[in-house]
């Protein structure tokens, strides 16, 4: 039995072992035993490639405005590990992290002896998520991100107001499929029958998947640039400035103190989203709401500015089309600067393609790894990469304090790769 907090995150983390299941019998299985809690959850299930959890973030925070209380659900963490499961952005306490613990522990067991097999890390996460949710402490909404894919993820077991899916990109392409249709059909797998989504994916091939399924299911499809649009996009030296308008309103001049193009459409989807929920189910939300809402929200470790002196930036750009958003804001808010890169990543990425965009801008990329089960070395890295300024390093942190102590200020130091890698980086410089 459970009996300490740090006794609850080894359990939970030990469960890495047995990687990645896709299916949701498992989930089904654990949910009747607790009495189907996630059935009265009111949730917005948002799944996609990129761009989950600043629109999970925009989102939480309008409704915040407008005076609700919202849950939500979010992976992986950046300062500990109880903000995966947090209200009103706040993370659940250790005392409530260990009595969820205390609650599946045995279950977990009990379920490890049927032909299902064993529950892994993020089944029991979830099924904590929905335990606390649903019995310990129920809110007015519950924003959930998924962890991959979406047809067969532990989340989607859920029957949402609503349903997002942010965008579609080569991601985990090894679990969803190797072509944009086929991640298309996964992440379209979130779509329930009767539920509206809203979707701001770009590519025609798996836009062409998600309206198909969103019309099976007779489920109202919200395309970004068909039935709502994000205009007027100007950078600011603050972050964004944008227009949005929906089929039921317009909101002119919104600003985001989050950087870069690609925040502006998730801010565009939470938007929309917030108008839905008004104008459907009654949520009352004015346009001062969605304005400071929009205004406030702030993601860690996403294009987050951790030094002015040295300028010091930190972002989890963890894929190809999350390092092509990292590079194309980089150009709008810091064209004149020299850009030195520090970067770590994990094996099961397009690294090539990653490195070979990070180079092309670079001044200086510097390799390095971290204490994770799947890191690639600094030396794997560096080998990938013709850079003519390039080096490699098993000390990050010592890099770090040296780029602090040796600086101009054309310089801009950027570091980037893992959210897992981020998430240490940040501690290390916050402290």
């Amino acid at each position: 039995m459970i009996q300490t907090y740090d006794e609850a995150l080894k359990w939970i983390h030990q469960r890495l072992r047995l990687g990645i299941k896709p299916g949701l019998k498992r989930m089904e299985w654990m949910m009747d035993k607790l009495g189907h809690p996630e059935r009265r959850v009111k949730a917005v299930h948002i799944a996609g490639t990129n761009g989950k959890g600043s629109t999970l973030c925009y989102l939480r925070q309008i409704l915040q405005e407008a005076g609700y209380s919202v849950g939500t659900f979010t992976s992986p963490y950046v300062e500990q590990f109880n903000e995966r499961i947090s209200v009103n952005g706040q993370p659940i306490s250790n005392a409530e992290l260990l009595q969820l613990a205390q609650t599946i522990e045995p279950l977990a067991e009990e379920l490890g002896k049927t032909e299902l097999g064993e529950p892994t890390e993020f089944e029991i996460i979830t099924a904590m998520m929905f335990y606390y949710f649903g019995k310990v402490n129920i809110q007015d909404v519950v924003v959930i991100e998924t962890g991959l894919g979406g047809r067969f993820d532990s989340t989607n077991i859920i029957y949402p107001l609503l349903s997002i899916i942010t965008n579609i990109g080569y991601d985990h392409m090894h679990i969803l499929g190797e072509t944009l249709e086929a991640i298309a059909f996964e992440k379209a797998g979130i779509i329930k029958p009767g539920v509206p989504v809203i979707t701001a994916v770009e590519q025609p091939e798996a836009l062409q998947v998600i309206k198909e399924r969103a019309a099976e299911a007779k489920a109202k499809a919200y395309i970004l640039d068909r039935d709502f649009a994000a205009a007027d996009f100007e950078p600011i030296e603050t972050g964004e400035q944008f227009s949005v308008e929906t089929p039921f309103a317009q909101y002119p001049l919104l600003a985001t103190t989050m950087f870069g193009a690609h925040q502006v459409k998730n801010a565009a989807l939470a938007v929309m989203a917030a108008d839905y929920l008004r104008t459907y189910y009654s949520f009352i939300i004015e346009e001062s709401h969605i304005r400071s809402g929009i205004e406030q929200a702030q993601w860690l470790g996403r294009f987050e500015r951790i030094s002015n002196e040295p300028l010091m930036i930190i972002d989890g750009a963890h894929n190809e089309e999350g390092i092509q958003s990292l590079i194309e804001t980089v150009k709008t808010h810091y064209a004149d600067k020299a850009v030195h890169i520090l970067f770590a990543a994990l094996t099961d990425k397009p690294l090539n393609k990653m490195i070979q965009t990070l180079a092309n801008m670079a001044a200086s990329i510097t390799f390095t790894s971290f204490d994770f089960p799947r890191a690639a070395t600094a030396k794997q890295l560096e080998e990938l990469c013709s850079h003519p300024n390039k080096a490699c390093t098993e000390n990050w942190q010592e890099w770090l304090t040296e780029k602090q102590e040796k600086y101009t200020e054309q310089d801009l130091f950027l570091i980037t790769g893992s959210l897992y890698y981020i998430s240490e980086v940040r501690k290390f410089l916050k402290n």
